[in-house]
């Protein structure tokens, strides 16, 4: 590897930090310029609210200046430029538009303050408050510059930037999927927690964690291969095998292990300076919002109330049905189309219609485009694969792209489903459902969801439970609609059923 390969793959993360603010940065001063270039060409003249003089862009100078500080500071302030990452990003998106929104008020209180004063007065209390505003007032009168301009701005400041967090996190990806940034991760504990953390490892490559596999304090297990990984050896081998495989994170996956045993575990990696993770052993328990509380030196973990207030209910019941009303709507002429296509293929009718359990527990007819022959449409496990002999042609297209799913929406409106959640089972399999997986049933069933969108698309519905626990517990309209724009995406590159 030459120097400059070594010094990028020691130096990965801060590199791609300080690129990512210049690309942050960048991204401000263009959404700015866009947005004057909008105001003075497009309003400029027109009769519409905040048109009529046009302003020179020299004027901007220092709001633009101010803005693109404050929005740098705001990224910050929400963990934008954080090594660790959430779920599918989904946080990152939404921090973007909270932090846009509150750099717009920030920059409007600024230039409340920071416009030109002419107090005088030379001593009392206020001087050196006014000779401090002297060296940082605005050489521009905030009157004169355009209101739609600076609405505009972070309009675009909000768009932008989740646009081009997008191609980042795909170009990061890019990188961890050919070793590019990747850190060795080794996992303690060959158990069932050890062996979920194996499969998240490498069933999502773009985490940047190359798993090399497992240390258990079973010696009987060293040297066998469970899934993809290797014992390498016992926990009296941990010094060896983290030095000679050039570990950088280990994760203790021993829940059912005696506390003080994971504390030596954990003093130990401290004393060679390797940084850990320890799942816990209810970790199901920490997917929820809990807050933790004490009694007197005992930590306590306590799941929060969360219930929905009656305005919330109602504005993601306003979404679903505008959201549901306008894809009915623009989607009719595909309707008729798939419809003749489908009868012409295959015999049958054109709707493929199967009972499925929705909120509460509650049991609905699903209305779905019918992908299969007419004798093989029954309660069974879902194709797989593209080759799955009970998928017609069409079928097998319009299953790629989730076009089977666009009658999905006239259960929307009926109110049997919601644009997001949880994809809603079949009864045979909630019948097997434990308490856990009953919690799914907490949220009214959706078109798409995380899982729709994740790397484990390929998986079974009921075998992802987390990324269902992680909506159920942080929905929001905000993390509504980023779902549906990575559901955009999804759709458009044909990373449907198969």
């Amino acid at each position: 590897m030459t120097a400059a390969g070594t010094f990028v793959r020691r130096n990965f993360e801060p590199l791609v930090l300080s690129i990512q603010v210049l690309v942050d940065l960048a991204v401000v001063a263009a959404s700015c310029v866009l947005a004057w270039w909008i105001r003075e060409n497009a309003f400029a003249g027109g009769g519409v609210i905040g048109s009529g003089n046009s302003t020179p862009l020299e004027l901007y100078r220092e709001v633009f200046a101010i803005t693109g500080a404050v929005c740098l500071v705001s990224f910050h302030t929400f963990g934008l430029y954080s090594a660790s990452k959430s779920l599918l990003n989904v946080e990152e998106y939404k921090a973007v538009a909270k932090s846009s929104v509150v750099s717009f008020f920030v920059v409007l209180v600024l230039l409340f303050f920071l416009r030109e004063t002419n107090a005088g007065g030379e001593g009392g209390f206020y001087a050196p408050f006014l000779w401090l505003h002297k060296e940082f007032e605005l050489k521009v009168n905030p009157d004169d510059l355009s209101r739609v301009t600076l609405l505009l701005s972070f309009v675009l400041i909000m768009m932008m930037t989740i646009v081009s967090r997008f191609c980042s996190f795909r170009v990061i990806q890019r990188l961890h999927e050919r070793g590019i940034g990747n850190r060795n991760v080794l996992v303690i504990g060959a158990g069932w927690t050890g062996r979920k953390l194996q499969e998240k490892f490498l069933h999502v490559p773009t985490l940047g964690l190359n798993f090399i596999g497992f240390v258990d304090d079973d010696e009987s297990l060293v040297g066998s291969w469970i899934g993809r990984g290797q014992v390498l050896g016992t926990l009296d081998d941990l010094h060896r095998v983290v030095g000679e495989r050039k570990v950088g994170e280990v994760f203790i996956s021993m829940p059912e292990t005696k506390e003080s045993k994971i504390l030596e575990i954990c003093a130990d990696l401290d004393r060679v300076g390797t940084p850990y993770y320890v799942v816990p052993r209810f970790y199901h328990l920490m997917s929820y919002n809990v807050r933790i509380e004490n009694l007197d030196s005992i930590p306590l973990i306590t799941r929060r109330v969360r219930s929905e207030s009656l305005l919330s209910l109602g504005i993601k019941r306003s979404f679903d049905i505008l959201v549901s009303g306008l894809v009915l709507s623009l989607a009719l002429p595909a309707f008729l189309l798939f419809a003749v296509l489908i009868k012409r293929e295959s015999s049958g009718p054109v709707f493929f219609r199967q009972r499925r359990i929705g909120l509460g527990g509650r049991s609905f007819e699903m209305i779905k485009f019918r992908t299969m022959h007419v004798d093989e449409c029954g309660d069974a496990v879902a194709p797989k694969n593209e080759n799955d002999p009970r998928v017609t042609r069409f079928g097998r297209w319009l299953r790629r792209y989730s076009l089977d799913e666009l009658p999905n929406f006239l259960n929307v409106l009926r109110g049997e489903m919601s644009v997001v959640g949880p994809r809603p089972e079949m009864p045979f399999i909630v019948d097997t459902y434990g308490a856990l997986d009953r919690e799914r049933l907490r949220a009214k069933p959706g078109v798409t969801g995380l899982w729709q969108i994740s790397y484990a698309r390929q998986d079974a519905i009921h075998s992802n439970l987390d990324y269902d626990l992680y909506y159920i517990e942080n929905r929001s309209l905000l993390l509504d609609l980023v779902i549906v724009a990575l559901t955009g995406f999804a759709v458009a590159r044909g990373t449907g059923a198969f």
